[in-house]
């Protein structure tokens, strides 16, 4: 056995050296995604869209991530998108705080977005923001803009046309 790892020294430090860039990759990860273990509290809103936000998902407040979506479900009374949320617990939220769910662009992802209000109270683990605003169907708003463009335009020239006809 020793002549093998004598043979195969080369092979053993090259598979060491994966493993601990492997081991090193995996700790640099879960200290930029904010994963590290931070202490943070749950806080829970329903939507009556979620489109584009899944779990994982950044939590913002002013642009900043403050945290993440933890979990997701639908009531099946109100038909709107419970969703858990985690905040990191040096951020504290006033009670009247809203939250919206906005994407970074047309075709960037889509976050929740925490607008602080102005009470004095604030939400405590386990609450719930109740202004939310869910997501918006940015297909549908282009295609109406789209459809509305065309159909104004064509009955703006026939009644330009007109009166110039009749002189």
């Amino acid at each position: 056995m020793p002549q093998l790892l004598k043979d195969h020294v080369a092979e053993a430090l090259a598979g060491l050296a994966v493993v601990a860039i492997a081991v090193w990759f995996m700790v640099f990860a879960l200290g930029r995604t904010g994963s590290s273990g931070s202490d943070s509290y749950l806080l829970t809103a329903r939507f009556p869209n979620a489109s584009g936000i899944s779990v994982g998902s950044d939590v913002r407040v002013s642009g900043l991530k403050v945290g993440s979506v933890t979990a997701q479900k639908l009531d099946p009374t109100s038909y709107q998108a419970v969703t858990t949320i985690s905040v990191d617990s040096k951020v504290k939220l006033p009670l009247d705080s809203s939250a919206a769910i906005t994407s970074e662009g047309l075709l960037g992802g889509s976050f929740i977005s925490l607008v602080p209000g102005g009470d004095t109270e604030q939400l405590a683990p386990g609450d719930e923001i109740t202004d939310t605003q869910g997501s918006t169907d940015l297909m549908g708003l282009i295609g109406s803009v789209i459809n509305r463009s065309g159909g104004s335009s064509d009955s703006k020239d026939k009644t330009e046309a007109a009166p110039a006809a009749s002189e």
